[in-house]
């Protein structure tokens, strides 16, 4: 217990002061709107005791609350399962590296105030390493082990739960002798068991296949990061295109080991830009979990048919269309097949596109849980992403101004 007393009626004492460090065990919040599964309470009260909801209900007249929320919305803290903003942070600039630690601290303060409580790192296990991205084995490994040393500080609440995202280039020989020998560290230390599995996705980003099924967009894509021709830029995609083509082998191995961990309970597999029913039959066989950023409405479709959680793109939800020329975001919601949003590179997007689908249609109970609970379902986190009974009181406090959402408290359960 903290001394702070809980919701007792007027008059009484002054509750003892919070410290900055984070909320105490056991508080209320009063005069919300939550955002519930099902539906938005009005002049909410919410009971948190040892970190944990334990009542949401209405405000009681004559009650203190230790935070009066003032009619602002609450929200669960938000859960982002496919981040690539910390590599960014890391490197803002092509040759430009910033120390892990720092970057950390940097980009927690975005991932905060975008009001994420929960963030999963994409750790790229690739050996396609690029000036522009700062991309190879050695980097994702250097990022899993300062994601790891930055949970493990001596701090009394942290501000947000860092997480990993193996991403497994599958055509990456040298990624994959590397994820395998992580992988195993994490079951040998106990970080990775059957109740606590690693997250990995497994990507095959040669041109003309996935993601950039028309090449065109990769090319014009090449032509702006390089600064070359168009005609260079298609030199470059054919060599591309020819020397993946010779690692079939190496892709094989890869999903027959990936098929092996999932059998064993200690992985959950996400397939990354699916483009077909066949490409969605085949992640069921090896047990994938999650169609990560389908390109497809059948893909998406078939994912649905198949339980699969179906994650796609803030970015894309804002901009109202896919970067490489895929399916829209906004389409599948329409229809029914999202399941989750991620980030993807900005932390912002996730509550913006939420707020902006429920513009469009859904309830904003059915946005929210686009951000909240749908993608603590996809990475298997039974405890966050509602206002329930039992949950983890990671709490967001939103204003909405100029018709966007912007974050004014976190309350993060220690």
């Amino acid at each position: 217990m903290t001394g702070i007393e809980i919701a007792s009626t007027l008059p009484t004492a002054e509750p003892s002061a919070w410290t900055l460090q984070g909320p105490p065990a056991d508080y209320t919040v009063g005069h919300v709107r939550a955002v519930l599964p099902d539906r938005v309470l009005d002049d909410a009260r919410i009971v948190v005791r040892d970190g944990r909801i334990v009542e949401v209900g209405p405000s009681v007249p004559g009650v203190r609350h230790d935070v009066d929320g003032g009619g602002l919305l609450c929200l669960p803290g938000l859960v982002d399962v496919h981040s690539d903003g910390l590599e960014k942070e890391r490197m803002p600039r092509p040759g430009v590296e910033l120390p892990w630690p720092f970057s950390l601290m940097s980009f927690e303060g975005k991932v905060r105030a975008a009001g994420v409580t929960t963030v999963f790192h994409g750790a790229s296990f690739s050996d396609r390493s690029t000036a522009a991205s700062g991309r190879s084995v050695h980097v994702a490994q250097q990022m899993c082990e300062s994601v790891e040393q930055w949970g493990e500080r001596d701090t009394e609440a942290p501000l947000v739960d860092h997480r990993v995202l193996h991403r497994l280039d599958v055509r990456s020989s040298a990624g994959f002798v590397a994820l395998r020998a992580e992988f195993e560290r994490l079951v040998e230390t106990g970080a990775v068991t059957a109740a606590t599995p690693a997250v990995i996705s497994h990507e095959d980003h040669t041109p003309g296949i996935g993601q950039y099924a028309d090449r065109a967009y990769y090319e014009k894509y090449i032509v702006g990061m390089r600064g070359i021709s168009v005609a260079e830029a298609r030199k470059v995609v054919d060599e591309l295109a020819s020397e993946r083509e010779a690692n079939a082998a190496i892709r094989d191995e890869t999903m027959g080991w990936l098929a092996e961990q999932s059998r064993t309970g200690l992985v959950r597999i996400f397939g990354h830009d699916p483009e077909s029913a066949v490409e969605i039959a085949d992640l069921a066989a090896r047990g994938g979990n999650v169609a990560e950023f389908p390109t497809t409405v059948e893909a998406a479709r078939e994912a649905r048919v198949r339980g699969m959680s179906v994650v796609m793109g803030g970015p894309n939800v804002l901009r109202g269309r896919s970067h490489s020329g895929n399916v829209s975001a906004g389409e599948l919601a329409d229809l029914g097949l999202v399941t989750a949003l991620a980030s993807d590179y900005l932390p912002s997007s996730l509550m913006g596109a939420a707020f902006a689908l429920a513009d469009r249609g859904l309830t904003l109970p059915q946005a929210v849980s686009l951000v909240t609970s749908g993608p603590a379902t996809a990475v298997g986190l039974a405890d966050r992403g509602a206002l329930c009974v039992g949950q983890r009181a990671d709490l967001v406090l939103v204003a909405v101004e100029r018709s966007h959402p912007v974050t004014r408290a976190v309350l993060r359960a220690m």
